[in-house]
């Protein structure tokens, strides 16, 4: 257990802070943030993996697509992705840019963890980037910004309903073990989303409240003069979110590749994760200047951006040939069972007037 964590709970009112201010701490300090380390997170060492760090087709696919839309004349070319990770979507996206499309693009990579910022100079030492450490920094513009996985990062509250009344599950510390204890819920932020979202808890319904979500859509919309905001994630509805196989909520760890239900463990080495609120998204985009396009389950928009037509026909009788690596990664994003079933894309806009058929016109 870290001092900053000890001392945040123990300096704060009843001794109890909030699961966000605990997930911001545990995930985002600059010494003691999981995401803040000098340790590999992404990958078979690491704690998770990512679509981009299947195959490099993510991000050839997205660099194709993105090079369509701006040559339509719909869109300048700079595309700015937040949260890039180990720089391994980047790096694909800018390889099929300089291979095939070869104009002027401006590369734009937002991301608050020195240790990935490094990884992403290193890997992308021959394409031109510009990297910043937030949205504030980035000179509003006329282009696209991508996330894949990031609002799913972002600090939640937790909250409770129990014999009728709701409450917020608070984070203690005793004898240098933390435990949750729940207190009625007072917090008016928190009743306002229930309220904007019409959502109603059943009894003994324990559910994640993405507040900090608003705050990012607004950062975003305001980077953005004009153009679309592409956001790669998985989540639910609100429909979805009261169907009774969710009355536990979403939040979870993963360390060292196993999903930890109590997120209160390993704080600080451990990935923080959960569901977002799509529903949610589209609304406070709405609100933002951001305008719903679409919103797809990632295999679909793999699908629509032609994908398939990267299946090579030929056979290839060598399973570990490159011919069959990439057949076999092709078909692990679009098969039904596959990593991309559990992901959407939603697709929004600023100032521009799209819709889904001319979006996805080749």
């Amino acid at each position: 257990m870290n001092t900053f964590l000890k001392g945040l709970i123990t300096n704060s009112s009843n001794e109890l802070i909030s699961y966000a201010d605990f997930i911001g701490a545990a995930l985002y300090h600059p010494n003691y943030g999981y995401y803040m380390k000098d340790k590999q997170k992404i990958g078979r060492l690491g704690d998770f993996i990512t679509t981009s760090n299947i195959s490099d087709l993510y991000g050839r696919m997205m660099a194709k697509w993105f090079s369509n839309i701006c040559t339509n004349g719909q869109l300048d070319p700079v595309f700015c992705e937040i949260g890039a990770g180990n720089g391994r979507f980047a790096e694909a996206f800018l390889q099929e840019w300089q291979e095939t499309i070869k104009t002027p693009l401006k590369y734009i990579i937002v991301e608050s963890s020195p240790y990935h910022r490094k990884l992403q100079r290193e890997l992308l030492t021959n394409f031109p980037i510009v990297q910043v450490e937030s949205l504030c920094e980035v000179e509003p513009f006329e282009g696209m910004i991508f996330s894949n996985e990031l609002f799913d990062a972002l600090p939640v509250h937790v909250i409770e309903k129990i014999n009728g009344n709701l409450f917020e599950v608070m984070i203690g510390i005793k004898d240098n073990e933390l435990f949750e204890q729940k207190v009625l819920l007072t917090n008016s932020d928190i009743l306002f989303f229930l309220q904007e979202c019409k959502m109603e808890l059943r009894e003994n319904q324990r559910i994640e409240v993405p507040l900090a979500m608003e705050k990012m859509l607004r950062e975003i919309s305001q980077s953005l003069i004009k153009g679309m905001v592409v956001t790669a994630d998985y989540g639910y509805s609100l429909e979805e979110w009261m169907d009774p196989r969710r009355a536990k909520g979403s939040l979870r760890g993963y360390f060292q590749h196993q999903m930890i239900n109590d997120v209160l463990q390993h704080p600080g080495e451990m990935d923080i994760t959960t569901h977002i609120h799509f529903d949610y998204l589209i609304q406070k985009g709405e609100q933002a200047e951001l305008e719903l396009i679409s919103k797809l389950r990632q295999d679909e928009f793999l699908l629509k951006v032609g994908i398939l037509k990267e299946l090579e026909n030929h056979y290839d009788p060598k399973p570990f040939s490159e011919v069959s690596k990439r057949n076999r990664a092709i078909r692990s994003l679009i098969m039904p069972s596959g990593m991309s079933s559990y992901f959407h894309v939603v697709i929004q806009q600023k100032g521009i007037k799209l819709n889904e058929r001319n979006v996805f016109v080749e």
